[in-house]
């Protein structure tokens, strides 16, 4: 059967927030495009995922329209804990850098942008299957797939916008390249728990046993992790040993601090990996968000890389498939990259400064770049800096 075809001026493969996001911001611009995706709308939706926004992350969000709720329910922090044994210290962001980050789930983007899509008219296909990207080094690269009711389709475009994560099929469709890969030998045991948070801000802790980070995602939600074993079952931690651990960890009784238990509601573990691949672009076909890069969610830089490559990646393909100047589309690659390996840098950085390896000699210099970090201006403000985010092009 041959496929019915349509056409668009932008297939973005992918319908999480770097694809919607970049539907948005191409609309904006007068470019009409249409969004693929396997998954179901709803499964989409209700992944739990990243849920710190950066200053830029925000300012651009607010600029395209999407901010009205992010100002009135997002958590506005000034910055980070950094703990130790016997010792928190508070890395002030605003009064060493003047930029704060918001605690605002990945969820919440994804709920502002389907809303706005929706408003807008966006033209959407979710549960497909086999797709397939062709003719890339054309200037009419396609897309073909099965629809939801099994009828093939084809949609034709002027470039293809490859925003569908690491599994994928738009970085295969990239030949040759090169991708790095780190894999971290520990992974992240996450909870969700009905409880309020314990803390103002999120505390990053050190400690012999491991790891742990205590956020939030609300005023009567909290999220939290623990480093564990790669491949541990979450079933295999009873509630009440998942609680302890993060007292211990956390520091309960520190200074007259105390951490509140509450209903566990979700638990999950995480393998900590981070790659970069480049190019992050092929002829018609561009990468941009997990489809390119992936890193450990220490430096809460995921969706914020994602939403850096559309904000670069929305007006180089406005001008590709507008007017057909290629200088920004050309230049995609490198300078979203540039970006990327320093917020890949600044997570591994993060990452083995925090994470215990069982070695005595890491140990002591993961001690003392935590004591260089809290007392020394200089460190607190790279760290303030990286974490709160860089400008979209560096």
């Amino acid at each position: 059967m041959n496929p019915a075809t349509t056409r668009t001026q932008v297939a973005i493969v992918g319908a999480g927030p770097a694809g919607l996001l970049l539907s948005h911001l191409l609309a904006a611009r007068g470019i009409d495009s249409v969004v693929l995706e396997t998954r179901s709308q709803e499964y989409v939706g209700a992944r739990i995922r990243a849920g710190i926004l950066e200053q830029s992350s925000v300012d651009l969000l607010t600029e395209v329209g999407l901010g009205e709720r992010l100002a009135r329910e997002g958590d506005q922090h000034r910055g980070i804990y950094l703990q130790f044994p016997h010792e928190r210290h508070h890395i002030d962001f605003q009064s060493l850098i003047g930029r704060s980050v918001y605690v605002y789930g990945q969820t919440e983007v994804q709920k502002d942008l389907v809303e706005a899509r929706t408003a807008a008219g966006q033209q959407w296909v979710y549960e497909i299957s086999d797709v397939a990207l062709h003719d890339l080094d054309t200037d009419r690269p396609s897309v073909t797939y099965v629809d939801a009711d099994g009828a093939p389709q084809r949609l034709e475009a002027d470039a293809i916008a490859g925003c569908d994560g690491s599994f994928g099929p738009s970085r295969a469709a990239i030949p040759g390249g090169t991708t790095w890969e780190r894999t971290y030998p520990y992974s992240w045991f996450g909870i969700l728990a009905d409880v309020a948070p314990s803390t103002d801000e999120l505390i990053y802790a050190w400690h012999p046993h491991g790891f742990a980070l205590h956020s939030m995602r609300s005023e009567t939600v909290s999220r939290l992790y623990l480093q564990v074993e790669p491949g541990t079952d979450p079933d295999s931690w009873s509630d009440d040993r998942i609680w302890d651990e993060l007292a211990t960890r956390l520091g309960h009784g520190q200074d007259g601090w105390e951490l509140e238990p509450g209903p566990i509601t979700d638990k999950s573990v995480l393998p900590m990996r981070s790659y970069v691949h480049a190019p992050m672009s092929h002829g018609r076909l561009f990468l941009a968000g997990d489809a390119a890069h992936i890193v450990p969610p220490t430096g809460a830089k995921g969706l914020n890389l994602a939403i850096a490559d559309v904000a670069l990646l929305a007006p180089a393909l406005a001008e590709l498939v507008g007017t057909g100047d290629a200088r920004l589309a050309d230049a995609y690659s490198d300078t979203a990259l540039r970006r990327v390996w320093r917020c890949t840098h600044f997570s591994w950085w993060m990452t083995t400064m925090l994470h215990h390896s069982g070695d005595a000699f890491d140990e002591q210099l993961q001690l003392s770049q935590l004591r260089w970090v809290t007392s020394s201006e200089a460190g607190a403000t790279g760290l303030a800096e990286n974490y709160a985010g860089l400008p979209f092009e560096i």
